[in-house]
């Protein structure tokens, strides 16, 4: 079975969807399902790429197709539509399998070629109408329209929870064609090192989060530097780039606590996964559904360490933590509430320490990539063998 994959970014850009994205393509590999993807260049450029990319002992080819700019979080590549047209020609996949949100992905809509193959659109976020971001309420009114067609002409929709799935109002016409997959990890990929184990096991007297993730609005991060200012003991280390830098640098400063939050920017993965392996526990306080399920959790869960999020409604965060489980669930938005749950995994390490077993117990019942890539191929070939219905 050939499967052309169509996303934004794929690796070694290290993001949520494309973590997954790449996990996802190996495992499937492993299971005889060939597949290939047409993405784009994560940095700005004016050409595209056309390469071989080997991830996790697997080579998949791999086009990025140019980005000349970037609008509403969203790359702008002009030659995206000619190079999946060409992808298409060139391994008539039996299956197109398009990663949601990504504005590219409508240019299927035009193509005949990619009308001719069966869709699985794999839903990993609404576009959120954010009450924090207004231009996102004037460009979901032009995005809505091309939305709804994707889904109307996909023959499966993969949803990532089913708390996503019931809270979500573009998906309410399409339900009959939905099924929940959860998002998985390769532990292949980050496999704990022993050494710096050992030293977060050492070190004692404070509590040391660790916060991952681009830089951005529904982050909820400035709740949680406000959250470390009332809590004594509380060391944050916050590893991400984007455009709320400089706001966070700031409250940092006003606060008092450049001496226990530390913004280290983006970090290569070698950096980033010491920091994951010494800490005490991962914050993520997202504050609406644009964060749809939190890759970062598995990350955690994979390394036995507790967790705290924002128990935003009709998000997968919650499902994936479950309160007092694999973590800690806390009211999005509210310092005061996170501030008191990092408090409580700070008086009782031995309560943080079983939460962290549990976590990692849960993410082997639950999210291992094998088990998520054994559905996805399921659907792939209920999909490829199906009559259209469009």
């Amino acid at each position: 079975m050939r499967v052309l994959q169509v996303g934004k970014f794929f690796t070694p850009f290290s993001g949520g969807v494309e973590n997954y994205m790449r996990d996802a393509m190996v495992a499937l590999s492993r299971r005889g399902v060939h597949c290939m993807a047409v993405v784009h260049c994560h940095w700005r450029s004016w050409r595209s790429l056309d390469e071989v990319v080997d991830a996790g002992g697997s080579a998949f080819h791999v086009i990025r197709a140019g980005t000349w700019f970037r609008l509403m979080y969203a790359p702008i590549s002009p030659m995206f539509p000619v190079l999946l047209r060409r992808f298409l020609r060139r391994y008539r996949p039996d299956v197109l399998h398009l990663h949601m949100p990504n504005p590219s992905a409508f240019w299927a809509l035009a193509l005949p070629s990619a009308r001719a193959v069966p869709w699985v659109i794999h839903w990993h976020a609404d576009v959120v109408a954010s009450t924090h971001d207004r231009r996102l309420r004037w460009f979901y009114r032009i995005y809505r329209p091309l939305e709804q067609a994707l889904l109307r002409r996909a023959r499966a929709v993969v949803v990532t929870s089913q708390a996503y799935l019931d809270f979500s109002e573009p998906l309410r016409g399409h339900r009959q064609k939905c099924q929940v997959v959860p998002l998985g990890l390769d532990p292949g990929r980050l496999a704990p090192n022993a050494r710096h184990a050992a030293i977060a096991a050492r070190r004692g007297g404070e509590l040391r989060v660790l916060a991952i993730g681009r830089l951005t609005y529904y982050k909820g991060f400035g709740f949680l530097v406000e959250a470390a200012a009332r809590v004594p003991g509380v060391r944050v280390d916050l590893v991400g780039a984007g455009d709320q830098y400089r706001k966070l640098a700031a409250q940092v400063q006003r606060r008092g606590v450049s001496d226990r939050v530390v913004l280290h920017g983006a970090l290569p993965d070698v950096e980033l996964r010491a920091l994951l392996e010494q800490c005490d526990c991962v914050c993520l306080p997202s504050i609406e559904r644009t964060e749809a399920f939190g890759m970062v959790l598995l990350e955690a869960m994979l390394h036995g360490k507790p967790v705290v999020v924002g128990d935003v409604p009709g998000s997968g965060m919650g499902f994936v933590v479950e309160d007092g489980d694999a973590g800690l669930k806390v009211e999005p938005a509210n310092s005061a509430a996170l501030a008191a749950a990092l408090q409580r995994l700070r008086d009782d390490p031995a309560g943080a320490e079983a939460m962290g077993r549990r976590g990692r117990e849960r993410f082997e019942r639950l999210f291992h990539i094998d088990r998520s890539a054994a559905r996805l191929e399921d659907i792939y070939r209920q999909v490829a063998t199906a009559p259209s219905e469009v």
